[in-house]
């Protein structure tokens, strides 16, 4: 018990990196997800078709394999990231495939009068877009993008194999010094847990939000 608590400090810096790789990700991954269900929903091929394969490969490809391929496969056609930098980019991509799937639902979900009405009030379809459509949006997929998040902040844990020195990685090195695998895999699965919960939670509480104002 001792050195479970000799190994806080680290752990609690891990943590926090754990935390800001997961915020970064995720916040990337909305972004490319926007642009993908868009481009997917398009009529224009040249925007169409790249968004499917996109999707299609990164959905149809292990994350493992992508993060391998960015970090150590890129540096053959001359482009070398760190290891924090490869990691957030891969695991932005990766969680963005799953995300334009989930906004391409959003968005099928919105009547087609919602799309016509604000064009007919005398709106651009940029702003109808941004001011009526995206908000209906955003409270229909609420649920399933936070259960994309939580599996995002979990796959940070796959960073530790380009080492990374997320909260995995640091359990790594910890258990590697002291040989008690037991005590300090508990101990990171419990960050995890809180991490999640915490997300879950905040998540809850704005759908509850929104219940109320609609």
């Amino acid at each position: 018990m001792q050195s479970v608590f000799a190994s806080l400090p680290g752990f609690l810096y891990a943590t926090w990196l754990t935390i800001e790789i997961a915020v970064l990700v995720i916040l990337l991954s909305w972004g490319f997800g926007l642009v993908a269900a868009l481009g997917k929903r398009s009529r224009i091929a040249i925007l169409r078709v790249p968004c499917d394969l996109y999707i299609w490969f990164v959905r149809g490809t292990p994350a493992m394999i992508q993060i391998f391929a960015v970090y150590f496969g890129l540096p053959q056609f001359g482009i070398s990231m760190s290891p924090f930098v490869a990691g957030v980019i891969t695991l932005s991509l990766n969680s963005g495939a799953y995300v334009a799937e989930i906004i391409r639902g959003g968005l099928m979900a919105i009547p087609k009068g919602q799309y016509e009405s604000p064009i007919a009030l005398g709106l651009s379809h940029a702003q109808s877009f941004r001011r009526i459509i995206l908000p209906q949006v955003a409270r229909i997929i609420l649920p399933a993008i936070t259960n994309e998040a939580v599996a995002t902040l979990k796959n940070t844990s796959l960073l530790s194999v380009i080492t990374v020195v997320e909260l995995t990685f640091h359990a790594q090195i910890v258990i590697a010094k002291t040989f008690q695998p037991f005590q300090f895999y508990i101990l990171a699965a419990l960050i995890y847990l809180l991490l999640t919960t915490l997300l879950t939670r905040a998540s809850a509480l704005l759908e509850a939000r929104n219940a109320v104002r609609s």
